[in-house]
């Protein structure tokens, strides 16, 4: 009999849906959405519901361990909680004395719980804090601020009014956000039309009204000739762009050549076809969303294609529009206090950040940085050494490329210590592990999540800690004051809580009620006078001068791909519902549903290579190869090769899934150097891979 419930966050991605945690006898026993948060409405995906089994699960770490022996060899001694926190102080503090402080750096996945984090460091005095956004959004999110002056999160999908969505390489469907596609499900019901642009057809393709299937890295001349039929049959909103664009004619004459023949011999995508696709779009304006990506660490032009994407938007108005992309307001705009930030208790560190971001990226402006420029630093030892690494729930040796590059990288520390709730490459090869509690055995700090209502939520403990775990803010915390940061050295949620909430009207008992408050009872309307756009000029820029200012076109030419030499694929990543990552891979629920990956190819082109549906192919490239089983479909473009990204692991705590599938940053040699300069996300899929039958 369920006797208690626990209103939190879902800790197994990073969309942080609201979640209702029902317990009986003091353990988690059911998860569900929040009924009361808007478009969750009870639901939840796979993901969230296999939280359940990060609970019992004894092949996560369960106890503080401290290295013995060679870095990765798994010979480790298990330690209480003093002498472990007692020894990474310090060893930390050796690093700072010896180095400097700014010979530490740590890295976190970045999101609205991370503020902690960041405080950590900076109280440390380095300048070196660390997120992942250059293998997620970061393209997209400079994109935003090329244009607009701020970034991607001052944005929200109003997929709930939208008439027509194009999701171009966003596969809503199974990422999954549970708020946005259940919006965008509501308004396919009233009506609202569907477009998928990909290089295989995913779920999302499978429910859409369109499905153009592209070659790989052929975006940007697809977005391209879009702009060009707007802009040539004046079909935009021209009162829109005349009120807030800046940069028309620069950016017709950018377009002037790219037409819709020329777009569909790279692309593949029949001329008749982008026509087609730009018209509807101009009919159903401004009430569209051509979505600006979210997984955008793809190409080397992926800044690019997001900056069309979002002039799609503006041509056709939907910027601040019903239905469109609209202006996520800050509290402050909604006349409330702002949380008062964890990081403000120290003053920043002096000094350059070791990934040269002020002096040779200096139009980028982002709080997490380049970490694979900062890993590329730790192995050279320029622009100076890391000596010292602190990963907080963060496996940049799983989730980055170039495995020997990595492996060079922390090498070469003096110290590695990883807070972490599940086994990771990153944490196999340190010297001493802080097993996290899961998220359902722990609170967390409070974060702002942005939408046409900003938010504020945290996490609230469901159950006590079936392992000798701790919270990562205890962690954190117990760090901080063995390290003489006593402002940080809280010793209760509650008090951080109380920080963070003093002067903003809201109550920890307030959080507790709901597990969120939104901070405003309802959306804003769009204003009349329409959206506000924090540039210089006050207007949407097509040439930037803060890129321009750096040596960096605005208006980037497409350059035609090559197509992969016969036998040869571009390899092309992704997720599913069942799957996110590294740090669900061995999950049992999720591992019994999806327990290897297979790479999917185009099937004539599989057949051609004697190669039949579930048969074993060996799959080189990188000077690694491997084997994994074929899945043959006629839905995946003839030039790309398709594997669900964090299989293949080798762990040995990891027995689920040991030696399960294809592991696809084998093959990613050199790729820590290969990234969007303008945006200053990676290149996952610049890869070439051979497939023969094994």
């Amino acid at each position: 009999m369920l006797d208690r419930a626990v209103y939190s966050v879902c800790g197994m991605c990073a969309v942080n849906c609201p979640i209702e945690v029902f317990t009986a006898q003091g353990r988690c026993r059911f998860i569900q959405g929040h009924r009361e948060a808007p478009g969750i409405r009870g639901s939840l995906c796979p993901r969230g519901a296999a939280g359940l089994a990060l609970l019992d699960d004894d092949q996560r770490p369960q106890f503080p361990l401290i290295r013995e022996g060679e870095r990765g060899a798994g010979h480790w001694r298990r330690a209480g909680w003093d002498e472990a926190l007692d020894l990474a102080a310090q060893r930390i503090e050796e690093v700072r004395q010896a180095h400097g402080a700014r010979a530490l750096l740590l890295s976190d996945a970045g999101g609205p719980f991370s503020d902690l984090d960041q405080a950590l460091i900076r109280g440390l005095g380095s300048p070196n804090y660390f997120d992942d956004n250059a293998t997620r959004n970061l393209n997209t999110d400079q994109a935003a601020r090329s244009l607009f002056g701020f970034g991607e999160d001052g944005l929200v999908c109003d997929f709930k009014r939208a008439r027509m969505v194009v999701l171009q390489t966003r596969n809503l469907f199974e990422s999954v956000h549970v708020q946005q596609l259940n919006h965008l499900l509501d308004a396919m019901e009233g009506g609202c039309r569907l477009t998928v642009i990909d290089v295989r057809a995913s779920v999302g393709a499978a429910k859409a009204d369109r499905f153009l299937m592209v070659r790989p890295g052929s975006d940007l001349a697809l977005n391209q000739a879009v702009l060009h039929v707007l802009l040539k049959e004046e079909s935009y909103h021209r009162e829109f762009v005349a009120q807030h664009l800046e940069g028309l004619e620069e950016l017709r004459a950018y377009v002037e050549s790219c037409t819709p023949e020329w777009a569909a011999g790279e692309t593949g995508v029949a001329a008749e076809e982008i026509v087609a696709l730009a018209r509807e779009l101009a009919l159903h304006a401004p009430a569209v969303i051509w979505h600006p990506g979210w997984m955008t660490a793809r190409y080397r032009d992926s800044f690019m294609v997001a900056r069309t994407a979002y002039l799609i938007n503006v041509l056709l108005g939907s910027l601040g529009a019903a239905g469109g992309l609209r202006l996520a307001p800050s509290p402050e705009e909604l006349n409330r206090h702002g949380l008062n930030r964890l990081v403000d208790l120290y003053p920043p560190a002096d000094g350059p950040r070791v990934d040269r971001l002020s002096k040779e990226h200096p139009h980028l402006s982002t709080p997490g940085g380049l970490l694979h420029l900062g890993l590329a630093a730790m192995a050279s030892g320029q622009p100076y050494p890391i000596k010292g690494y602190i990963a907080c729930q963060h496996d940049p040796f799983g989730n980055y490329p170039d495995r020997e590059a990595l492996g060079k990288a922390l090498a070469g520390l003096d110290m590695l210590v990883c807070v972490t709730p599940t086994w990771s490459r990153t944490a196999w090869l340190a010297d001493i592990v802080l097993p996290c509690a899961s998220y359902l055995e722990s609170a967390s700090i409070v974060g702002q999540v942005a939408g046409l209502t900003p938010r504020w939520l945290a996490r609230h403990q469901a159950q006590e800690p079936v392992y000798d775990t701790l919270p990562d803010w205890r962690i954190i915390c117990a760090l901080a004051g063995r390290l003489g940061l006593d402002k940080l050295a809280f010793t209760s949620i509650e008090d951080i809580w109380s920080y963070q909430l003093r002067g903003t009207g809201v109550m920890a008992s307030d959080l507790a009620a709901r597990g969120f408050v939104d901070l405003a009872p309802t959306p804003l309307p769009p204003s009349a006078s329409g959206p506000r756009f924090a540039t210089a000029s006050g207007k949407i820029e097509v040439v930037s001068p803060r890129w321009q200012a750096a040596g960096l076109e605005s208006l980037v030419t497409y350059q035609p791909r090559s197509a992969p030499a016969s036998g040869s694929f571009v390899l092309t990543l992704g997720r599913s519902g069942l799957e996110r990552q590294d740090c669900t891979a061995n999950n049992a629920m999720l591992q019994r549903k999806t327990p290897e990956n297979s790479l999917w190819l185009n099937a004539d082109k599989a057949r051609g290579l004697g190669l039949a549906e579930g048969d074993k192919a060996k799959v080189s490239g990188g000077g690694a190869s491997g084997e994994v089983r074929v899945s043959l479909s006629e839905f995946i473009h003839p030039e790309a090769a398709f594997l669900l990204h964090g299989f293949g692991h080798d762990l040995p705590p990891e027995a689920r899934i040991q030696g399960q599938g294809l592991d696809d940053g084998v093959f990613m040699h050199g790729g820590l150097e290969r990234y969007d300069p303008a945006g200053g996300g990676l290149a996952l899929q610049e890869v070439v891979i051979s497939v023969r039958k094994a």
